[in-house]
């Protein structure tokens, strides 16, 4: 065994956009970041699949998210908790 330690996983917030599929979410995530040669501040979004084992997740949820192994071919995020539920 190696004595260095585990890489820290990804932990990432976004919005449920689709929860249509079993056990998955849809989640959308607003990425900001400064343009390299005109310095504005961009936003880009991504959308990421994430395993909901319990169904809790909603569309308009705010959720956390964290990376884990492949569980499927786009899926490799799972849900940890909902921060804010939909109104």
């Amino acid at each position: 065994m190696s004595s260095e330690p585990r890489a820290s996983r990804k932990v990432r917030t976004g919005v449920v956009v689709s929860d249509k599929r079993d056990k998955t979410v849809t989640v959308s995530i607003e990425l900001q970041f400064q343009h390299p040669k005109y310095g504005k501040i961009v936003k880009k979004t991504r959308k990421l699949h994430a395993h909901d084992e319990s169904f809790d997740a909603k569309v308009g949820d705010t959720v956390k998210i964290t990376e884990t192994k492949p569980i499927s071919k786009t899926k490799m995020w799972r849900v940890t908790e909902i921060v804010e539920r939909a109104r």
